[in-house]
């Protein structure tokens, strides 16, 4: 058998392995319903963040003083605001900025807190201590109250309240990504890898971070939730979005004055957080079950 037909062999092998692995993990999320139905809303969100700007029923930002505070009917399926905007249509708008803000927060909290992670846990010894020492001090701080002293510090505006979010997930990325690296550079092939004399950075990016991607994206599907509720809440507050922007927690911030009498000013902008929230954390557990090997059976 020649060298060629052999290399071409152990290729097909890996492929096939790597085909029945993802069934096997996809058959396994199809068991789990509830992060099944989370899957399809999390789509449908994507696709109102994608195509909202084309699919609202009116103009978010176009008042009409003739349908002030009107009660949600067929023609206005949310009702209006005490702008008469449509309600319905400044929450699908409003969508691609909360959900962008989250995403946004998250992922740059994840990058940061990665590679801190992986120095913290390859190199071990001081800088292991420093790096850990520091999130330790951040964790010490309600999430909430360090975003609002980070707001206070940059100044409002949803850029700032990127950066606080981010800011405060950065420890526990860290932290995660610390725990798997210390677990996996005492595996064998990584010894190998250093018996031969290969750089510590190719074991780092070749080696030891493929191997913690797993628990990366499951811990950012898990904590997006949690950064649009604190996007939500700094707006509320008057720390993020401008009142008459159709972000969802300045939404809720705006119809404090009218709960009254017009219930659903609050009502659907709470809603559409509580089921994103909600439809974010039971994907992430569905995915969780997946792809951690410690959860998996």
């Amino acid at each position: 058998m020649s060298e060629t037909q052999i290399t071409t062999d152990q290729t097909q092998f890996v492929e096939t392995k790597q085909d029945s692995n993802f069934k096997r993990l996809l058959r396994s999320f199809k068991k789990n319903k509830l992060a099944l139905y989370s899957l399809y809303v999390i789509i449908l969100l994507l696709l109102i963040v994608i195509f909202g700007p084309w699919i609202t029923p009116y103009d978010p930002q176009e008042a009409n003083y003739d349908s002030i505070l009107e009660a949600p009917s067929w023609q206005h399926l949310a009702g209006t605001d005490e702008f008469g905007k449509d309600v319905l249509s400044r929450l699908i708008v409003g969508a691609r900025l909360s959900l962008g803000v989250g995403v946004s927060a998250v992922l740059l909290g994840a990058v940061a807190g990665t590679i801190l992670g992986l120095i913290s846990g390859f190199f071990g010894k001081w800088v292991d201590r420093v790096i850990m020492r520091i999130c330790d001090i951040l964790f010490a701080f309600p999430d909430l109250v360090l975003a609002i002293a980070m707001v206070a510090i940059l100044g409002p505006g949803m850029k700032n309240v990127i950066i606080a979010i981010a800011f405060f997930s950065t420890p526990s990325f860290a932290r995660i990504v610390r725990g798997e690296t210390l677990e996996i550079k005492e595996r064998l092939f990584i010894e190998a890898e250093r018996s031969i004399g290969a750089k510590k950075s190719r074991i780092i990016l070749r080696h030891v971070f493929p191997q913690t991607i797993s628990t990366i994206i499951v811990y950012i599907t898990m904590n997006i939730g949690g950064a649009i509720i604190s996007a939500a809440s700094l707006s509320f507050l008057g720390l993020g979005a401008s009142p008459s922007s159709p972000e969802w927690g300045a939404m809720l911030s705006a119809s404090r004055d009218y709960i009254g009498h017009a219930f659903h000013l609050i009502f659907f902008p709470g809603l559409a957080v509580f089921i994103t929230v909600l439809v974010l954390n039971l994907f992430g557990d569905g995915l969780r079950d997946v792809l951690d090997p410690k959860t998996r059976d």
